[in-house]
């Protein structure tokens, strides 16, 4: 197996061609004009010690080292090399309400899109932690398995939308519980929800999330969006508005930002809540919080590398180099004794 890094300087073997053609033509052209003046016995005299195989010897030696040093060059990998790899990280897990009071436009540009951008902006920041995705309305899916591809994540991210679950309400308890199957360890100490929710839409009266939370031994980290004055729930048909949720008495809905549940579920495991309208401070804080959480290696594994050889042909270019100017363009006396090149056959 091997691998090629840097194809261009394959070119430079154009070169061989070239050099070799212009040395059969400074050939010829040398033994016409030495013609013109000398016929073949009287050059022989003259110049007894020149050796013509010797001269094209020559070109053969450069024409290697030049061949040496372009594959030197690309720099081909051969060969291969196992490496260990350990990851040290946090698994988390964003779990994103894509109800439909996630439509308002209190934050720009809505409350989905900003839970996407502040989602996003985290992965982007992350080191060798791992991430997942869960969706959830009126009943949690999961989107996003544990992964450290960070860029398949962002990917998923972008496809959230409120119309992905047909059923409205947001339930929370059941984004923890399908987070828990995301994490592969029971024993692991760092398991992280980032929950990003207006809170809204919750029958907190209705259910008691203190088992929940604590028996899950997950951090939770809250993010509330929208605002206290809250904002309607744009209905829209080929990306214009429309018109406006309304209740059943004809009102326009108006949705506003809950942080009480959101508050609540942060408090186990030392998990906290802070409003998402600011991008850098909730990835700062999120991040803060991750570097200060206990490292578990969750991934240890061999892979095949490719082993650099560009070293070798390198070293044979010079060695052909240094052949090429020891080679002189003269006949060598105890040479032409042995006849090695046939130099005295007639």
């Amino acid at each position: 197996m091997y691998q090629i890094e840097e194809n261009i300087y394959f070119y430079l073997i154009l070169v061989i061609p070239l050099m070799i053609l212009g040395n059969l033509f400074l050939k010829k052209w040398r033994k016409k004009k030495q013609s013109e003046f000398f016929n073949k016995e009287i050059f022989k005299n003259l110049s007894p010690f020149y050796s013509d195989f010797k001269s094209g010897f020559k070109v053969f030696l450069l024409s290697i080292s030049l061949l040496m040093i372009s594959i030197g060059l690309v720099n081909p990998k051969i060969g291969t090399q196992l490496k260990t790899v350990k990851r040290e990280g946090v698994d988390i897990v964003f779990a994103i309400d894509v109800s439909k009071s996630m439509l308002a436009e209190d934050i720009a540009p809505s409350r989905l899109e900003k839970a996407k951008r502040l989602a996003s902006e985290i992965i982007n920041n992350l080191g060798s932690d791992r991430v997942g995705i869960i969706a959830y309305a009126a009943t949690a899916i999961p989107v996003l398995p544990i992964t450290s591809d960070y860029s398949t994540a962002r990917m998923f991210l972008q496809s959230l939308n409120s119309d992905m679950l047909s059923s409205q309400g947001t339930a929370v308890n059941q984004a923890i519980n399908l987070s828990e199957d995301f994490f592969d360890d029971e024993n692991q100490t760092n398991r992280v929800l980032c929950l990003l929710s207006d809170g809204e839409d919750h029958e907190f009266s209705d259910q008691d999330f203190s088992d929940v939370t604590e028996g899950s031994g997950i951090t939770i980290f809250s993010i509330g969006l929208g605002s206290n004055k809250g904002a309607p729930i744009p209905i829209r048909s080929n990306g214009v508005i429309e018109s406006y949720k309304k209740n059943q008495e004809g009102d326009v809905v108006i949705t506003k930002l809950m942080p009480n549940l959101l508050k609540e579920l942060s408090k186990s495991n030392d998990g906290f809540y802070m409003k998402g309208d600011n991008t850098e401070e909730v990835v700062d804080e999120i991040i803060s919080k991750l570097k200060q959480m206990d490292k578990k290696e969750f991934e240890s594994k061999q892979f095949v590398a490719y082993k650099d050889q560009f070293q070798w042909f390198i070293g044979f270019a010079l060695f052909f180099l240094c052949l090429e100017m020891f080679v002189f363009a003269k006949k060598t006396i105890w040479l032409e004794k042995l006849n090695l090149f046939n130099e005295n056959s007639n």
